[in-house]
């Protein structure tokens, strides 16, 4: 399954509203990535664009809400009301990672279990600086990982056109490389990254066991090992383990602050003091050191506090959703769909139809302007995959646990009856 040729995390801002993905517009960081044009599929005018967004934000009954659809005056209002709670609003503001900053990269390493943590402004960055460090400190300049990888398919090459690294590919299968896979890999690599879970083939996740052999398929070569993290978060229901013992398996993690747990921005590079010492001088190199930065240190202290402890409960409740939107589509005589995994493996997974995309996010803005949201936008199918199929990703967050099964199955009943009139009047 090949990534799609426009994806959620290539949105703006504004767009990052209506995409239902973890508190995003899809990391790269979100705006970052946006060009608008090939494969935007919900219409490339701003009528529509805002149509949506409209009512997106309107809509009474949904699965999840995004961080990016509150306005600025709720946000300030949110940190002025609840931050008390996790940090002192009348210390003195951070400048250049002091303060604020520093008490959430303490708090960041605790939970991970690492010695060290440094905040940077975006995912994209943390990682490209990990990757330079590990290169540096292995004297590889090779990085194994999946074709689907952020790096690879959300960073337009920075890792070979801004730190002159270089990757291969262990696995072209739509999962984690397997143990003998990394075995097998031709050539050296000093870097072995795994992005847990893989966001573009579906939020997958391998086993536990499979994840320790992979690790140490990986010491075998004398490589190291780090962690794509981003929604790490989400992983314990899936391993049955607790963070410190999942992050425990690599060198060095990164994780985001505005995906699983609804943050402004922001995310955090854990690893040993050395190498965290080393990605601070990188961070101010590649111009991270930010003067101001106690909205998105305060918005993550929040994330941790109120949405980390309810992850566990998402997931189970989009295992319930998975099963319910399977159920409507098969009482709704849709001919083929699918839903990947068909056991979520975290609360966020991938729904596919076969009807163009126009189509179907057409009808989830008619039936999300009729107060309920059950999808958003729809993407093209994979690269040379067939035609007339789209997919879009689900997420259950803490509005979602309202909807029982039959809500589920019901809202499927009205959105088809939606796709076949859209589809009929095209």
């Amino acid at each position: 399954m090949r990534a799609r040729a426009e994806s959620p995390d290539d949105d703006t801002a504004e767009e990052a509203a209506e995409e239902g993905t973890p508190g995003e517009g899809r990391e790269g960081e979100g705006a970052e990535e946006r060009e608008t044009g090939a494969g935007d599929a919900s219409g490339d005018d701003d009528a529509g664009r805002r149509r949506r967004i409209a009512a997106w934000r309107a809509a009474g009954r949904l699965l999840h809400r995004t961080s990016a659809e509150a306005t600025p005056a709720e946000w300030l209002a949110r940190l002025t009301g609840e931050g008390p709670s996790v940090y002192d609003l009348d210390d003195s503001v951070d400048t250049y990672g002091n303060g604020v900053v520093e008490h959430l990269e303490r708090r960041v390493a605790q939970l991970l279990g690492f010695p060290a943590a440094a905040f940077f402004p975006t995912g994209t960055m943390a990682q490209q600086v990990a990757l330079r460090c590990w290169a540096g400190r292995t004297g590889n300049p090779v990085v194994a990982l999946h074709p689907l990888a952020h790096p690879e398919v959300h960073e337009r090459d920075a890792l070979s056109v801004v730190s002159g690294l270089r990757t291969v590919h262990p696995t072209h299968a739509a999962r984690l490389p397997t143990a003998d896979e990394v075995r097998e890999v031709a050539e050296p690599f000093g870097t072995l990254m795994l992005e847990l879970p893989l966001r573009d083939a579906g939020f997958v996740l391998p086993a536990w066991e499979e994840l320790e052999e992979v690790v140490e398929a990986a010491r075998e070569r004398d490589a190291v090992v780090h962690f794509d993290g981003a929604r790490l978060w989400e992983t314990t229901a899936h391993f049955g383990r607790d963070l410190p013992e999942i992050a425990g398996l690599a060198d060095s993690v990164y994780v985001s602050f505005y995906k699983s747990l609804n943050g402004l921005s922001g995310a955090a590079l854990v690893g040993p003091e050395p190498f965290v010492e080393e990605a601070r001088t990188w961070r101010h190199r590649y111009g991270g050191n930010v003067f101001q930065q106690h909205p998105a240190a305060l918005a993550a202290l929040l994330g941790l506090e109120r949405e980390l402890p309810k992850l566990p409960s998402y997931v189970a409740h989009a295992r319930m959703v998975a099963g319910a939107l399977r159920d409507g589509f098969e009482a709704a005589g849709v001919p083929w769909y699918r839903v990947h995994p068909e056991v979520p493996h975290t609360h966020e997974f991938q729904v596919w139809l076969p009807y163009g995309p126009d189509v179907l996010t057409e009808a989830a803005v008619r039936l999300a302007e009729s107060g309920t949201l059950l999808f958003r936008r729809w993407f093209e199918g994979s690269a040379g995959g067939p035609p007339g199929v789209a997919m879009t990703e689900v997420t259950v967050t803490g509005p979602g646990l309202e909807w029982t099964a039959d809500d589920v199955k019901e809202a499927v009943r009205r959105f088809m009856d939606l796709v076949r009139q859209v589809a009929h009047e095209g």
